[in-house]
């Protein structure tokens, strides 16, 4: 943006970040209180109290205890959904949703706070069963997407395999050392399938 005074912003413009703002500070405030005391310790109200709201603006922004936890889960299923029918003509859905993950995943796995998320999730049997729920409406809602685009069935076992492959790379790749990379060999097997290293046998079958 050049160096000048910048034009007035519209109300609705500043509402929408002032909420946008309110939301981000109640979610922060959830997972330090979760992290530090245990997810089953801590009240909406707690939550209510670190972030200076009320419960009633808890509610408004989120649904439950839990939403507080995955509190963007519905922008990253919107994204990925945009990535496959809004992405450049001639690119192909899996380049599409290759360009997605190395520009969205990459930064959030380099987060500080994805280590106490997962942590958070893996040990707490309740948010384990809504992310597992989550997981299951993001793989129908993206396989869908995919067999829209091609023109098939929404049950079609092709797209629906594709969209439960591409949702595990945050589970595949969090703890790997060179993330880009990983995710660069998972989508390669994809284009290309899998081979198996020099020096193995054939698959039975094979020629």
């Amino acid at each position: 943006m050049p160096d000048s005074v910048p034009a007035p912003v519209p109300p609705a413009g500043r509402r929408e970040r002032k909420k946008a703002a309110t939301r981000q500070a109640i979610a922060d405030a959830a997972l330090r209180l979760f992290v530090a005391r245990g997810y089953d310790e801590v009240s909406i109200r707690d939550v209510a109290d670190a972030a200076d709201v009320s419960t009633t603006t808890v509610f408004k922004h989120f649904s439950g205890k839990e939403a507080l936890v995955f509190d963007r889960a519905e922008d990253r299923e919107s994204q990925l959904i945009a990535a496959v029918r809004q992405r450049a003509v001639g690119r192909n859905v899996v380049d599409a949703l290759r360009q997605h993950f190395l520009d969205t995943w990459l930064p959030l796995a380099a987060d500080p706070q994805l280590a106490d998320f997962a942590g958070l999730v893996d040990s707490t049997p309740v948010l384990r069963a809504y992310g597992e729920r989550m997981w299951t409406r993001h793989t129908d809602a993206l396989g869908a997407a995919i067999a829209d685009e091609i023109g098939v069935d929404h049950d079609d076992v092709a797209c629906v395999a594709l969209a439960r492959f591409v949702l595990e790379i945050p589970a595949l790749t969090r703890a790997r050392r060179d993330r880009r990379a990983a995710v660069e060999a998972i989508f390669d097997i994809l284009v290309r399938g899998w081979e198996p290293p020099a020096g193995e046998p054939a698959p039975l079958g094979g020629a």
